[in-house]
């Protein structure tokens, strides 16, 4: 069976777990919001800002990919801001055939310009909301979701994850903690997590990138009930006979367990984390039984959509078409959904979507 293509893959209807709000904004988003806010840029063309991010991104270092982010975050700190990149983000998802999408942002990070995080989590709220109405008028009909971060290397987790709590029947979906994962330990935020297990509110954990095996145990020992990124637990897989392979403890668990793991490719490269797509860890995790999902994390730092993850896959890493049904049918298993609205969108978009493979 021959590969998909781009325009096989772009018209499939895709679930993505794993965005990072202040990661995905449009360059020329970014100009217009920094012009507005008096900060400066370090380029102030949208095409030559997009190259200059990217290239920072292209470091091969985790800490060095998170430098842009200071200008992402100064000017994301009013409402207006917020909700405009909020409704961005949910209208791009839309154009790349996304129809469940989960943005994740850390409120405390939009806190400088004197919004309480209260204000910042509200307003994500309302431009995902404006997002999804003009997506539906346009005829590309989206759900999404949000997942509140706290950041690993700070203190303001307990805050974060009771404001969650507090707009669970609103939007938030779900919790994460973001940031640097070397000397930042997902388990110093523990009460925020013994909170959310206490009122049965789904979190994720950023394990596994930086860090290794030892990262995603120690996600796994909080709850987590999916790791995003993951991937070097294959560093607990030995090889075994030839034919087999030996799973440590923790690879173990998280096979034998199905947690599923939310990898972005592209993003994996840049950091340093993966050799490359065609050397992708995500392949031999598919290969050995793994749970594994696909989002495009920073769309900015990248330059792709989940489309474009896809595509290099298929072409550098000899994904084909049933491999992508398959991720997209566990991302959506995965998704922090109820089960309702999981089961129709399965049953009436992501199954008829994916049901005829290219010839």
């Amino acid at each position: 069976m021959s590969a998909p293509s781009r325009e096989q893959l772009a018209a499939a209807p895709k679930v993505v777990l794993h965005d990072h709000l202040d990661g995905g904004l449009r360059a020329a988003t970014l100009v217009e919001l920094a012009d507005e806010a008096g900060h400066e840029l370090p380029r102030t063309d949208p095409d030559e800002l997009a190259a200059w991010v990217q290239a920072a991104a292209d470091s091969g270092s985790l800490e060095l990919f998170l430098e842009p982010f200071s200008h992402t975050g100064a000017v994301l700190q009013t409402e207006h801001a917020l909700q405009r990149v909020a409704r961005e983000f949910v209208l791009d998802m839309a154009a790349d055939g996304v129809v469940y999408a989960e943005s994740r942002f850390a409120p405390e990070l939009s806190t400088a310009g004197g919004l309480s995080m209260e204000q910042v989590i509200d307003a994500v709220l309302a431009g995902l909301r404006a997002g999804e109405a003009e997506a539906a008028a346009a005829g590309t009909p989206i759900r999404t979701g949000a997942i509140v971060c706290a950041m690993r290397q700070a203190d303001r987790s307990l805050e974060a994850a009771r404001l969650a709590l507090s707009r669970r029947d609103a939007g938030v979906v779900g919790f994460d903690v973001a940031g640097p994962e070397i000397g930042f330990p997902a388990s110093r935020h523990a009460e925020a997590f013994a909170l959310l297990r206490a009122e049965l509110l789904p979190f994720t954990i950023h394990a596994g990138e930086a860090v290794g095996p030892e990262s995603v145990a120690d996600a796994l020992a909080l709850g987590a009930q999916r790791i995003g990124h993951g991937v070097r637990v294959l560093e607990d897989v030995r090889a075994g006979d030839g034919v087999t392979n030996a799973l440590g403890r923790v690879a173990a668990f998280v096979r034998d367990r199905q947690v599923p793991l939310e990898v972005c490719p592209r993003s994996n490269t840049q950091t340093g984390t993966s050799p490359s797509i065609a050397g992708h860890q995500v392949t031999a995790l598919r290969d050995l039984g793994f749970t594994i999902t696909l989002s495009s994390d920073d769309r900015l730092w990248t330059g792709t959509t989940l489309t474009d993850e896809m595509v290099l896959l298929a072409q550098e890493a000899g994904w084909r078409w049933e491999d992508f049904r398959q991720v997209t049918l566990d991302a959506l298993d995965a998704a922090f959904l109820p089960e309702d609205v999981r089961q129709d969108l399965q049953r009436d978009v992501v199954l008829p979507g994916w049901a005829a493979p290219p010839s």
